[in-house]
């Protein structure tokens, strides 16, 4: 049997911009976890209703939001664990992503992200066969500007429960 050559894998850093061109959903910043099974996308007000998943992408905080209800005919339930172990069932959609040129079908699963520096985090299940992960590339001052104002909003909630 004769080795079929792969085709060649993009170089992409630690955190790199994707868009969701399906939904309109462009140039949102993403988390490339190669420790993470699958990926997953912030989504909140999540309605399970007569065979329709529907749901809001980010919330009025951040500046991706946009007041526009997805609806998904197609999606599943799964279990997701965390690296600290904790188990959580989310829903799971399927959404075609762009990430470094390329255009993929990929799952994520609907999760709350609010309180992660990332909107959005890419998981294995997107990079496997189709990208090399250099931690040295990327968009990594994201993280500072994220982290300081999550640094400060609890520093807010702190002084509000005192």
């Amino acid at each position: 049997m004769q080795h079929q050559p792969s085709r060649p894998k993009n170089m992409i850093g630690r955190a790199e911009y994707v868009s969701f061109p399906e939904i309109d959903v462009i140039h949102i910043p993403a988390r490339i976890d190669t420790g993470a099974k699958t990926s997953a996308i912030w989504a909140t007000d999540i309605r399970e209703e007569n065979g329709e998943l529907s749901f809001y992408l980010f919330d009025e905080t951040s500046p991706h939001h946009k007041p526009l209800r997805h609806t998904m005919k197609e999606f599943d339930r799964i279990v997701v664990k965390s690296t600290i172990g904790q188990c959580e069932e989310r829903y799971r959609v399927r959404l075609l992503l762009t990430l470094d040129g390329r255009l993929i079908r990929a799952s994520f699963t609907l999760a709350n992200r609010s309180q992660q520096v990332y909107p959005v985090l890419i998981g294995r299940n997107v990079l496997k066969g189709k990208f090399i992960v250099d931690v040295e590339l990327g968009e990594p001052r994201l993280e500072k500007q994220k982290a300081e104002q999550l640094r400060k909003q609890q520093l807010t909630n702190t002084r509000k429960a005192a």
